[in-house]
């Protein structure tokens, strides 16, 4: 006979998970215990670290895989902020919950019965894609089919609720030992007749786009660089946010990450395409703007999914919705006839010249340093083996957007969907373990940062090799940016002066032993600073940024006479560009 935890830990690893994150609670005692024996468990601070940092470790796709291990109660309410996230961006991401003995139980007759009892498996339902109460032992066979996500295709959290008593439960492993059937996601079949159409239509295009999403692995984008099959394709390819490490900003047909926050020059060139072949991209609203009505004003869009509710929300129009694996349709594109577009090849590079990424237009007081700047040098410094977390929200994150170049080899990972504060330093934790030892590059803003500081804790005595740039310009930039442009800077609650309560950073990061330098301009050049950020373990740098600082270009709204937004295409991004340059760039964008 076994206790039934013992038996689960086996089979966690045999599905793969070697390790845990958690913070301990009596009604996972069991569950803890066993997993001690056979995974790494690291134990965090916060239940929201957790999730976060088990997504992160997963999503950097190195092979071994986390999940989260969560008391009930409050366990379960502390993790629901990561599960969102996760299943926002479509990502994997297991919790197992405890829960007070099956007698203890309210069943929904009171409120609460047993000591911390909540219904977890209702709260965590609407944002998983299975979310389960275990009442009674299952075998080892039921129990991968219930923690596996990604049955379609569309990965999404899973949520199961262990019972003290069912953890702890004596039961003869022989009964239970089932065996595991092999497991491969089911995608809508795409038939090689609409695969031929859609390579016909590029080919007939005049000024085609490839629009590459998360959807997109990167094994399958790390094989077509190797066989030069994507430089020979011939169209320019752009990228959303989540698949911005897919291939080098050095790439012959790199051309940039198109977004309502997103480059100038992507955003035009995206604009004037003739046909845009969206693979593995939902197209959302920041990814099509505000005003989707505008996406892609002279042309027509192919959208693959694996998601058929996406491909029918309605916005942006899709002339040709596809259900089925977006990887499939650009290894077999990639080995058809495109035809030849050099003149739009060259145009695209004529534009991409004429507008840089870190525009003149800003204003950055004497002594601070600029965001854009900064961005631009730190990608100058990180290398191809370097994993970048840009956190998730905020002028910390949009700058990494609009000005970081990365390198073949860099592993990004973020979490814009959700565009939760504080979640950069739970995942760049996550991520700096799946990638232990490489270097994990954080930015994040020292608003943001605040929420989840507590986690300093897990990196001190880890030890990670993790570099945490930090932009302090007071409190909450973004909300400073919007009181200031919608409500004549009726500043509420958006910095010190206005009742939001900062730490002293020196002393903070003293506290957990973590060495802090402030940065101004030339900080690239500074020895030691490039000591620090070089040497192995944790450091933090304090980007001195102006609290007054602009943030352009950007797509610009409007409140209406009757209170709603209204919003500029992605091509109209402010400030307007000269007469001269405008004519140029924009020189497709009358309908014929």
């Amino acid at each position: 006979m076994k206790k039934y935890s013992d038996l689960l830990a086996e089979w966690l690893v045999e599905l793969g998970y070697t390790h845990c994150f958690f913070v301990a609670g009596g009604n996972i005692m069991h569950l803890l215990e066993s997993l001690s024996h056979k995974l790494t468990c690291i134990p965090v601070v916060h239940e929201v670290a957790a999730g976060i940092a088990a997504e992160y470790f997963n999503e950097v796709h190195l092979g071994p895989k986390a999940f989260a291990l969560v008391t009930a109660g409050p366990g379960l309410t502390n993790i629901v902020t990561a599960l969102a996230g996760a299943f926002l961006e479509s990502r994997e991401l297991l919790v197992i919950g405890g829960q007070v003995k099956l007698a203890d139980l309210s069943r929904g007759k009171v409120r609460q019965r047993g000591i911390q009892e909540i219904n977890g498996v209702a709260i965590a339902g609407p944002v998983t894609e299975r979310s389960v109460l275990l009442e009674a032992v299952v075998d080892r066979s039921a129990f991968a089919q219930i923690t596996r996500s990604g049955l379609n295709g569309r990965h999404a959290p899973v949520f199961v609720e262990i019972p003290l008593d069912i953890q702890g439960v004596q039961v003869d492993p022989t009964d239970l030992s089932t065996p595991v059937p092999a497991f491969t996601p089911t995608f809508a079949p795409i038939s090689a007749e609409t695969i031929a159409s859609i390579a016909a239509r590029l080919k007939s295009a005049q000024r085609p786009v490839i629009l590459l999403g998360a959807g997109i692995d990167r094994a399958t984008t790390n094989a077509l660089l190797a066989s030069r099959a994507l430089t020979d394709l011939g169209v320019p390819l752009t990228f959303t946010w989540n698949a911005m490490d897919r291939i080098p900003v050095d790439h012959p047909l790199y051309f940039g990450r198109p977004n309502t926050w997103g480059q100038r020059y992507s955003n035009i060139l995206l604009q004037q395409s003739d046909l845009l072949l969206a693979l593995g991209t939902r197209l959302s609203l920041q990814q099509s703007g505000f005003n989707w009505q505008q996406f892609i004003p002279v042309g027509e869009i192919i959208q693959v999914d694996c998601d058929p509710f996406e491909l029918s929300k309605g916005h942006p129009k899709v002339a040709t919705p596809i259900c089925g694996d977006a990887n499939e349709v650009l290894r077999a594109i990639t080995k058809a006839d495109l035809g030849s577009h050099t003149e739009w090849l060259s145009f695209c590079r004529d534009v991409k010249a004429a507008l840089p990424l870190v525009e003149p237009v800003n204003n950055t007081g004497p002594g601070f340093l600029s965001p854009y700047v900064f961005v631009e040098k730190l990608s100058a410094l990180a290398t191809e083996t370097d994993v970048v977390i840009p956190c998730s929200s905020g002028s910390a994150y949009t700058t990494m957007m609009q000005a970081f170049d990365q390198k073949a080899g860099q592993l990004i990972v973020n979490n814009k969907g959700l565009a939760s504060m504080g979640y950069g330093l739970s995942g760049a934790i996550g991520a700096a373990i799946a990638a232990s030892p490489r270097r994990t590059i954080l930015t994040e803003g020292d608003g943001g940062f605040t929420q989840n500081l507590q986690e300093l804790g897990t990196v001190s005595v880890n030890q990670l090799n993790l570099k945490i740039f930090l932009y302090d310009d007071d409190g909450y930039a973004s909300i400073r940016m919007t009181q200031k442009n919608y409500f004549g800077g009726r500043y509420v609650g958006c910095d010190i002066n206005t009742g939001l309560g900062m730490p002293i950073w020196s002393k903070l990061f003293e506290a957990y032993g973590i060495p802090l330098q402030e940065l101004r301009p030339g900080f690239e050049q500074c020895p030691a600073f490039l000591e620090a950020f070089n040497a192995p373990g944790p450091a933090a740098f304090l980007v001195k940024i102006d609290p007054e600082q602009t943030y352009f270009p950007k797509i610009s709204s409007r409140v209406t006479a009757s209170g709603s937004m209204e919003s500029n295409p992605l091509h109209l991004m402010t400030p307007d560009l000269d007469p001269a340059t405008a004519a140029k760039v924009f020189l497709y964008l009358t309908k014929p």
